[in-house]
């Protein structure tokens, strides 16, 4: 790897771990970073999937006074969330490699889309806060495995996806449903993240140059959070997540 691309990388994790921050959405810089830096899309996608793992964790630990007690749903939902994780990142592995480009810019899309409906989404689950839950259990499940396998396999848009699962199966306040969504998806994330590691399909060089600048990113976003308007950073990951569909779409659509 030359200077030049760890220079990308590092830039687009410290923008990455900065924008997580400060709105979410990093996956929509860091994962056609990865591309650009000449990775193939599927060892593009494990390489960013390990590079900005730890934030989920760091969100989870940040609110942990408002984490679930280890009842038997709290445990049988990370069960559903690791398992999620583990079959996603596996179908990734599977998967040849002409076959998952092909989806790669309508997946860039469908998580931008999620991205910028995201403060609706919230809106519409703090309404749901006093809803009735789920009465079916097999169907809460069905729907937050399937919300985790997404995440294993691809992962951005995640955490939209699961706060509005979780605002229909656990209606409770927005803070609780957020720190239960940090949680599964840090086991989602996790899970994924060992299976990439131990089949070999992580580019090491690349992805250390990423986590450095993501790392660095999440911290000065706590600091830029009280000063730089999270508006206009979502308005910035929208138009490049939809810049990056037209990009891929050309790449490999046409």
């Amino acid at each position: 790897m030359d200077t030049q691309t760890s220079l990308l990388l590092l830039a687009a994790g410290l923008a990455g771990g900065t924008i997580n921050a400060l709105a979410g959405g990093a996956t929509l810089i860091t994962f056609p970073a990865m591309l650009a830096a000449g990775l193939p899309a599927v060892i593009a996608n494990a390489s960013n999937a390990v590079a900005i793992s730890p934030g989920h964790l760091i969100a989870a630990l940040a609110d942990r006074g408002k984490l679930p007690p280890p009842t038997r749903r709290t445990i049988s939902y990370v069960a559903v969330a690791t398992l999620g994780g583990t079959i996603g990142a596996g179908v990734l592995l599977l998967l040849p490699e002409r076959l998952f480009v092909l989806p790669v810019p309508a997946l860039i899309a469908f998580a931008t889309l999620l991205f910028a409906l995201a403060p609706r989404i919230q809106g519409w689950t703090v309404g749901c806060e006093r809803a009735a839950a789920l009465s079916s259990t097999g169907a809460s499940g069905a729907a937050l495995g399937l919300a985790c396998v997404y995440g294993g396999f691809f992962g951005a848009g995640l955490g939209v996806i699961l706060t509005a699962v979780l605002s229909i199966t656990e209606p409770n306040d927005i803070r609780a449903i957020k720190a239960l969504k940090n949680l599964l998806a840090t086991c989602v994330s996790l899970a994924a993240t060992l299976i990439f590691v131990f089949q070999g399909a992580v580019r090491w060089p690349e992805t250390w140059a990423m986590l450095l600048g993501a790392v660095i990113g999440g911290y000065a976003g706590g600091f830029l959070i009280r000063i730089l308007p999270a508006h206009i950073v979502r308005q910035f990951v929208i138009v490049a997540g939809a810049l990056m569909t037209v990009i891929y779409a050309a790449r490999y659509w046409f």
